[in-house]
């Protein structure tokens, strides 16, 4: 197998009342072109068919693996969870209603092997909440430093793959923030770069009931995010100027 010396990846999903789209991300991970990898999924107390569709698929594949939390806890808890189970010496990240190309992993390894990055990420296509293709995708810059992430998220969460090490040192729980923001510009405060792969080997869904689907709040998970980091009130405001520019720009593209 190529990149056989890389390793095993830990995937995980952290999935509540998902049985309407959690098929179609499983599926995406197991046709992953880079096969060393364990799929968590985490189940957040769902009260619909997700467990019953995941124990389906576990039962035909080794490498899904399913845990439950015990009461429901959000999504950053959740994916703690995940962490602590977690046996690869990398993370990736897939939410339950997005979706991989193939060679997601594939690609994002040969770049590692290039760079020896800690931290890399895709372009993202986008869907609307019935999976309708939006003609418009995210580009990914080749690199990206703290300064630069932090005037707009170009990492989106699902296409992210990261050293298991890192993650875990950075994980920061708060749903009243981007907890996964906050994750990946801690990272990168340390003085490393995030590498792009500039293709759009995620696609992700547009969903309403999203956590930031709702524009204020989610422009206020932001500031609590910059605030999370270190960012005093001038230049978190700063930053917020521009999250919100960047913001306006991206959301003319997707509607």
């Amino acid at each position: 197998m190529k990149h056989e010396d890389f390793g095993l990846i830990s995937i995980i999903m952290a999935a509540y009342n998902a049985e309407k789209t959690i098929e179609q991300a499983i599926s995406s991970v197991l046709s992953q072109t880079y096969s060393n990898f364990e799929l968590i999924i985490v189940n957040d107390c769902s009260k619909d068919g997700t467990v019953q569709l995941v124990e389906n698929i576990a039962a035909k594949d080794s490498r899904v693996h399913l845990i439950s939390n015990e009461k429901n806890s959000g999504v950053s808890f959740t994916r703690k969870h995940g962490l602590e189970e977690a046996k690869g010496e990398w993370i990736a990240i897939l939410d339950s209603d997005d979706v991989w190309a193939p060679e997601k992993l594939e690609k994002q390894i040969d770049l590692q092997e290039k760079t020896n990055a800690d931290l890399l990420f895709t372009g993202s296509a986008f869907m609307d909440a019935d999976g309708n293709p939006i003609n418009w995708y995210l580009v990914a810059p080749a690199e990206v430093n703290y300064r630069q992430l932090l005037k707009q998220n170009v990492i989106s969460n699902s296409s992210a793959l990261v050293r298991k090490e890192l993650y875990a040192k950075y994980y920061a729980v708060g749903d009243g923030m981007h907890e996964d923001f906050a994750i990946l510009l801690s990272i990168l405060k340390e003085g490393r770069k995030a590498y792009g792969v500039d293709e759009p080997l995620l696609i992700y869904r547009i969903a309403k009931s999203s956590k930031s689907g709702n524009k204020v709040k989610a422009a206020m998970m932001n500031w609590n995010t910059y605030r999370y980091v270190g960012l005093n009130p001038v230049f978190a405001l700063y930053y917020e100027c521009w999250y919100m520019v960047k913001g306006l720009l991206k959301y003319k593209n997707l509607k």
